[in-house]
């Protein structure tokens, strides 16, 4: 199995922060962003290799990044060759661009860059696994104003997707679906067909909907919040936060540090 990790955005919404380096190296708690989800995709047993698809303003950025981190699983950089927020491939693009110019022919996982997850991507990838499907995550989320602003999903009670709406406006379904997908081999060569069809190659969410017609695609449930970094002010909130957690951590007892440890 492989993972790529979508990078490749400007984040126009969080200049004067981003104007010069990627939101997904922005410090949290003393690391940057990316590190987290990177942390997370190394406790995969599976997983034998990291993409990161970036920009081609970004991609010096993220290369300095991965020679200073102390990488488990080889980790590798690409740079889809675009340079402003008009020429950019969108998510799917992105993605469809890395399957082809590695040839990949195993699982892929895919998630952004920039959300902080708060579940076991082992135990998503043994769910996936156990069902031999695609797989997306989805929680519970009671803020209509931020459901417009994710993927929503309907799920029948064996977990399998039986609808999918990317960022709708009068949201129907209190499940949000935050930005990381399993997907099998067989599925790859479809997002070369979905792009070829004429299809909205930006959010990943936008894919999902077209799939349903032609694989099952189940949902593995968790306990939210994700951490959704797209504006200054939930990029201050997820820093007060992490200042928040370490400092719960530096007074509480031992056993007290392991339950807010298990809680991110």
């Amino acid at each position: 199995m492989k993972a790529l990790i979508l990078a490749a955005g400007y984040a126009t919404r969080l200049y004067p922060l981003t104007k010069d380096r990627p939101k997904p190296l922005l410090p949290i708690g003393g690391r940057a962003l990316i590190d987290y989800l990177v942390d997370q995709l190394e406790t995969l047993p599976d997983l034998d290799g990291i993409a990161v698809v970036t920009n081609h303003r970004f991609a010096d950025h993220f290369r300095d990044w991965a020679h200073s981190r102390q990488a488990r699983l080889p980790l590798e950089v690409l740079d889809d060759g675009t340079d402003t927020p008009e020429n950019r491939l969108g998510a799917i693009g992105d993605a469809a661009w890395t399957i082809r110019m590695l040839g990949l022919d195993e699982p892929l996982l895919i998630a952004a860059a920039d959300n902080i997850f708060p579940f076991s991507f082992r135990d998503f990838a043994a769910f996936a696994a156990k069902k031999g499907t695609d797989c997306l995550s989805c929680y519970r989320l009671d803020d209509p104003e931020r459901l417009k602003r994710t993927g929503i999903v309907a799920v029948s009670p064996e977990g399998r997707v039986l609808r999918f709406e990317e960022k709708s406006p009068q949201p129907w379904s209190d499940l949000s679906v935050p930005p990381v997908y399993l997907y099998q081999r067989e599925t790859l060569p479809l997002f070369e067909e979905y792009l070829a069809g004429g299809n909205n190659p930006d959010a990943p969410g936008h894919f999902v909907p077209w799939l349903l017609a032609r694989r099952p695609v189940h949902a593995f449930r968790f306990e939210g919040p994700v951490m959704d970094i797209g504006t200054p002010q939930s990029y201050a909130a997820a820093c007060r936060a992490f200042e928040s957690k370490a400092g719960a951590s530096r007074t509480a007892p031992p056993h007290a540090q392991e339950t807010q440890e298990g809680r991110f």
